[in-house]
């Protein structure tokens, strides 16, 4: 007689794994009822498992338009799918469990603690209460600023539904929205480009959801302990960097071209430069043609998209600490230095070998899916290249290839979603066999490097 094998026998990293793939499942199955689709036919299950995984994943990246395709009902179901895939379904079973003061066990303990992560467990749950309190406050006030915006628009019943979904849309880092028509899909922000209100918030959305809510909690407690820790300092200082460069190059790149920042006027091209800088933090709204842009520019966006947001946020991407640790680890080969110092903090090897390991990683699974899609998509190269970088890094931006994806195309950029959702080194340990601990170490060897 076999062993029954319950859930909480399996790994952190499985679990989160099994979990996100069966919200995944369930999101695809209530999009394909008739009453999620506003023709009132079923839509078909591909595109509804690629709209749950891109929503699930917090994504953006969508196959039919969101505001003409699905009624009210798919609506609610697709921003449902981005507020648990943003939080962590682990993060909403823990807001359950506080609702009807379940205690956590150590195994749910564990599973947060990879979920968000941590190095430890301690403070998980402290930091659990923080991140729902923070998420629910930012989004609320985010959504009656919008609100207030577009009732002139759209009227109040309207804009208040509007405003509620797009600010957990911005907030998540998820690229969805809803200002699609059946004759104009897929428009995005396009129409806001000049408002400073709608940009200003949803950047503040976007870079808010995206620096993490360990640094969020660590610049809320600043008032106490007057100090930041290592993570939030190159967190922060990275975020900023990465953006203001972002701009000054989109800024300078498409000034001339009247396909994007061209037609605006001076304030409205550096709001623009700004906004799209923004947006491949893994948020994925776009206030201009991304389509349009020179090659150049989206090249570069592309390397914005791989580095992604940070640690313990919605978004996705190698992490912007990783790519400080990279190029720090540059600087001290070049400089002949044998630490890695940041911050005056030196860092230890094991975390080295993680960034490389983990850039390697996602570097080969975005080259391999790019070249598998190269032989199966009727696209440039840069198109699809852009497509594949904005699925690992659950940005949601695109030139315009997601509606015309093959059935093969969806499934590998689907599941490219979902390796970039989870972090490829999380679903790396979620794939291999219990590992067994060495008792002997190989003797040192030497190979020549440059």
């Amino acid at each position: 007689m076999k062993k029954k094998v319950s859930i909480w026998q399996l790994t952190p990293p499985q679990i989160l794994v099994l979990g996100f793939a069966a919200i995944i499942f369930i999101g695809a199955g209530l999009l394909t009822l008739p009453f999620a689709s506003a023709t009132g036919q079923s839509i078909a299950f591909i595109d509804a498992l690629f709209t749950a995984t891109s929503a699930t994943c917090v994504t953006g990246l969508v196959v039919v338009d969101t505001g003409s395709a699905y009624t009210t009902f798919g609506q609610v179901v697709i921003i449902s799918l981005i507020q648990i895939g943003g939080l962590g379904f682990m993060t909403m079973s823990t807001l359950i469990a506080f609702a009807f003061r379940k205690k956590i066990t150590l195994k749910e303990r564990l599973v947060l603690q990879e979920a968000f992560n941590q190095g430890s467990m301690e403070g998980i749950v402290r930091l659990i209460r923080k991140v729902i309190i923070y998420s629910l406050v930012i989004e609320a006030v985010a959504a009656v600023i919008f609100t207030i915006r577009w009732t002139f628009d759209l009227g109040f019943s309207k804009a208040l539904y509007f405003g509620t979904w797009h600010a957990i849309s911005m907030f998540n880092n998820a690229g969805f929205d809803l200002f699609g028509t059946v004759d104009a899909p897929f428009v995005s922000f396009t129409g806001y480009a000049n408002d400073f209100v709608v940009n200003f918030v949803a950047m503040a959305l976007i870079v808010l959801g995206g620096i993490g809510f360990i640094v969020m909690s660590d610049v809320m407690d600043y008032r106490k302990t007057k100090k930041l820790t290592l993570h939030s300092k190159v967190v922060l200082s990275m975020t900023g960097l990465l953006i203001i460069l972002g701009a000054v190059v989109i800024f300078i790149f498409e000034y001339t071209n009247t396909k994007t920042l061209g037609s605006l006027d001076f304030g409205g091209k550096v709001l623009a430069s700004f906004f799209q800088s923004v947006a491949p933090r893994t948020a994925g709204p776009n206030t201009v043609d991304i389509g349009g842009m020179r090659q150049a520019t989206q090249f570069f966006i592309v390397i914005l998209m791989f580095i992604g947001a940070s640690p313990g946020s919605t978004g996705g991407g190698i992490k912007t600490t990783t790519f400080a640790i990279l190029i720090s680890a540059i600087v001290t080969m070049v400089r002949g230095k044998e630490d890695i110092v940041i911050f005056r903090f030196r860092l230890a090897k094991d975390r080295i070998l993680k960034a490389i390991t983990l850039t390697l990683i996602a570097l080969i699974l975005v080259i391999f899916v790019s070249m598998l899609l190269s032989t199966t998509e009727s696209s440039q190269f840069l198109k699809i290249l852009f497509e594949v970088t904005s699925a690992f890094g659950t940005v949601g931006l695109t030139m315009g290839l997601t509606p015309d994806l093959t059935t093969f195309g969806k499934i590998m950029i689907s599941l490219t979603m979902f390796a970039g959702r989870l972090g490829p080194i999380t679903l790396a340990y979620a794939l291999q066999p219990k590992q067994e601990k060495e008792l002997y170490r190989y003797p040192e060897g030497k190979i020549t490097i440059g």
